[in-house]
């Protein structure tokens, strides 16, 4: 399986939904609150996956919410309909995220998305701060990687590997060139420059022997991911990667994985 499509893969969704779940900054909630209208909340989700946002959500917003669930996978979206928390109800939309506009909007109160934003490109990005504040709908953007990792204990090819992992995350695909690690700036900047405020708080994954199973494949990711953006680091890689997962399994590794969450407002 490629390192896009395991992004993707139910299994690694599940994997890391407590992680993602704990790392979610609550700080954001209250300037969230103060802006919500009163009544049922409409919840757009984009890129739902599973449903993560909607589980973690749902109990943190004491309205009634209906969610519409976007996402391209078909499978993905059943998953996320059948696991949103009662009473809570949703409705499947099936479509590319990147091309909501600020008319599919009308009548939304919020729009969420989780790990989704250095997925996307500066004018994908755009076109959502576009669709979003012409909508006047707040937009609450958790767990955008931020590039930074650290391991304990230290290894010397973590930083090569590190810098290698970025530099494919802002990879360009056909003609789209991922923000990765700069997204939550070039997003802060898009909002910004349409009149938004944007709040901004660190959701950092804390992994230790507690998350062994995600470490391990989290690593076997980050390590793919760096030898496909640079193989020459892949004989070395190889080892460390045996090493890391040894360290791992005897519950010795802890990780650092940096993210941030924003939460932006229109004027």
């Amino acid at each position: 399986m490629s390192v896009t499509a395991t992004q993707f893969a139910p299994e690694w969704l599940a994997l890391r939904e407590n992680a993602d779940a704990a790392a979610r900054s609550t700080e954001l909630l209250k300037p969230l609150l103060d802006r919500l209208p009163e009544g049922e909340l409409v919840i757009r989700d984009l890129g739902c996956g599973t449903g993560s946002m909607g589980r973690w959500l749902t109990g943190r917003l004491p309205m009634p919410q209906h969610w519409i669930l976007t996402d391209r996978d078909p499978a993905l979206l059943a998953r996320a309909a059948a696991s949103l928390p009662a009473p809570a109800t949703s409705v499947i939309d099936e479509r590319d995220l990147t091309l909501v506009t600020a008319d599919d909007l009308a009548g939304t109160s919020l729009i969420t998305g989780s790990a989704l934003l250095d997925l996307l490109t500066a004018q994908e990005v755009v076109g959502l701060a576009s669709a979003c504040t012409g909508a006047g709908c707040p937009a609450l953007l958790a767990l955008s990687v931020i590039g930074e990792v650290a391991l304990d204990p230290v290894d010397p090819l973590d930083e090569p590997l590190r810098a290698a992992f970025n530099a494919h995350q802002r990879r360009t695909i056909g003609e789209r060139r991922l923000l990765g690690p700069d997204s939550a700036d070039i997003t802060t900047r898009a909002f910004e420059g349409l009149g938004a405020t944007v709040h901004r708080r660190p959701s950092s994954w804390q992994l230790g022997p507690d998350t062994a199973a995600l470490i391990a494949q989290w690593l076997q990711g980050w390590v793919s991911a760096a030898c496909e953006q640079e193989p020459d680091l892949t004989r070395e890689a190889m080892s460390y990667l045996r090493r890391r997962l040894s360290q791992c399994t005897a519950g010795e590794l802890r990780a650092t994985i940096g993210h941030e969450d924003l939460l932006a407002l229109p004027g």
